[in-house]
């Protein structure tokens, strides 16, 4: 008869140990840990993958014998090793071809395998979806429904200066064309004591049974550390009877109860551009990056500027869109430079013919538990600017708030206020001009430039502006 595995020895040891500890205890509370191992797993050999995964987490010695490399290798052999594809990943392949004894590797190496080739296939599988392009966004058009195929959502940790973690599920989500705004609720920290928030994509591996505990893979998206933020950069954008919103970052806000330093939601935006491979390609603690690519090349004389440049831009909240754009032909002359950035103009300001009236008021809705309220003079802005390529450049998706524009401007072909949006991150800078009609309550963006800096187009290019 053949020596048993080490392995298995180890196993049985410890539950040889575990009986000698328990020994005055009734027996029917650890009947089983008194069988055999080699007994047990024969047993557990007859279950399905999910009945075996849920039993990996009732105590460490089910852990281990419910994540036996024998079993899974089997399972994963049932289901992957027959199949003559071509798109198995090369480590799948190479780990078919191994001859060495499986369990030398460590206890659940085939069951994380597993999961994480079928997690692949299901990948390539849908990304074929992920090729639709929208000629106005120049995005993929089933974002989406590659997520919600996937059973992608999305956690939020709240590090706290004493350094507490706690780990958020998702309150409530939505998606809009170029976006998809997450929201956060509950049991959240004062802001003051806020150290950190970090920001999960969560890919739920679907089972064959309902009810139960689901394997899932995490993928680092963002991390915010509040020290890097002073105070004073943490931008007021609005307020209701309720509620104060505060802009902590790009695409980062949090809600405060008024006259409070608590905190009674967090809102992240994200952009559409590579959001599935984000919310799934990374890991615990990495994100993921973008491969490498190589520098478009261009024909034209650099002298010439950018050209053929394309920019769609988006103005909503949770319930609706204000305004959606597409402008094409965007272009600036190398000698239109100026401070180190490129001026792109969709809306020209003395040219009527390009002003738009906006579908409503410019306002921020949010919902916390059972309130809910409208903010003011502010929405989401999502942009995406593509190159002559149609590839994207620039994407961005964050809070904006309307402020009164105190330039001394005069516009004549209008009766009202003038208003302003501004924003600016590392790669680019946005301004819209709006003209504010009291007595018909609309609003008419009578400007709209964008500023890259020339640092991201030399990157992009290879140039060297």
């Amino acid at each position: 008869m053949a020596a048993p595995k080490p392995a298995v020895c180890a196993v049985r040891a410890k539950s040889t140990a575990k009986r000698a500890d328990k020994s005055s205890r009734p027996c029917a509370r650890n009947w089983m840990e008194r069988l055999p191992v080699e007994i047990l797993i024969k047993i557990l050999s007859y279950l399905d993958v999910a009945a075996l995964f849920s039993l990996s987490h009732v105590n460490s010695l089910f852990y281990e014998l419910a994540s036996d490399n024998a079993l899974w290798h089997k399972i994963f052999l049932k289901e992957f090793g027959g199949k003559e594809r071509k798109d198995h990943p090369e480590f799948v392949r190479d780990l078919l071809k191994k001859t060495a004894d499986i369990q030398d590797l460590g206890v659940g190496h085939w069951k994380r395998l597993y999961f994480k080739t079928g997690a692949d296939y299901d990948m390539d599988k849908w990304k074929k979806s992920l090729r639709i392009i929208n000629p106005d966004t120049g995005l993929p058009s089933k974002t989406e429904q590659v997520l919600r195929n996937l059973h992608v959502t999305w956690q939020l940790t709240v590090v706290e200066r004493s350094q507490q973690r706690s780990t958020l599920d998702l309150s409530w989500l939505k998606f809009s064309k170029t976006s998809v705004t997450l929201c956060w609720s509950g049991a959240l920290p004062d802001l003051h004591n806020i150290s950190a928030l970090q920001l999960h994509g969560v890919r739920r591996i679907a089972l064959s049974r309902t009810g139960l505990k689901q394997p899932a893979q995490r993928s680092l998206m963002l991390t915010f550390h509040a020290a890097t933020v002073p105070k004073s950069a943490q931008k007021h954008i609005g307020q209701d009877k309720l509620i104060e919103l505060k802009l902590l970052q790009p695409g980062v806000v949090v809600g405060l109860w008024k006259d409070q330093c608590s905190v009674a939601f967090v809102m992240l935006c994200l952009h559409s551009h590579r959001l599935v491979e984000s919310s799934t390609r990374g890991s615990s603690v990495c994100p993921f990056i973008e491969p490498a690519s190589k520098p478009p090349f261009d024909d034209i004389d650099p002298e010439y500027g950018l050209h053929g440049y394309q920019l769609h831009i988006t103005l909503h909240n949770m319930k609706r869109e204000i305004m959606s754009e597409s402008y094409d032909q965007l272009f600036c002359r190398k000698s239109q430079m100026c401070d180190r950035l490129m001026q792109l103009t969709a809306i020209h300001r003395n040219r009527l013919s390009e002003h738009a009236p906006l579908s409503g008021s410019i306002t921020f809705s949010w919902r916390c538990e059972a309130l809910r309220g409208t903010v003011q003079n502010c929405c989401i802005m999502t942009l995406t600017l593509l190159d002559e390529f149609k590839i994207p450049l620039w994407y961005v998706s964050s809070a904006v708030c309307l402020e009164p524009d105190h330039s001394g401007h005069v516009d004549y072909n209008y009766e009202g206020d003038c208003f302003l949006i501004q924003f600016k991150d590392e790669v680019g800078r946005v301004k819209m001009h709006f003209v504010h009609d009291v007595q018909q309550e609309t609003y008419t963006v009578t400007g709209l430039v964008i500023y890259i800096t020339t640092s991201k187009i030399n990157s992009h290019f290879g140039t060297n502006y």
